[in-house]
């Protein structure tokens, strides 16, 4: 296999395998809390930045 295509496919394979892996683990919590909450936290705290980035609201003007 070419070399650039076998990367992708690592990295794509490596992806999928931890999006899998969270959504198994918390598929049994639902909405109550779990020891995955922080990772959840940051994550919607970095969405909410780009957000605020490239749509900034009224209170920073």
């Amino acid at each position: 296999m070419n070399p650039q295509v076998d990367k992708v496919v690592r990295r794509t394979t490596m992806v999928a395998t931890a999006v899998a892996s969270y959504l198994l683990l918390t598929a049994d919590y639902g909405p109550e809390p779990n020891a995955l909450d922080p990772i959840k936290q940051r994550i919607v705290s970095a969405q909410d930045s780009v957000k605020d980035f490239f749509f900034p609201s009224s209170k920073h003007k």
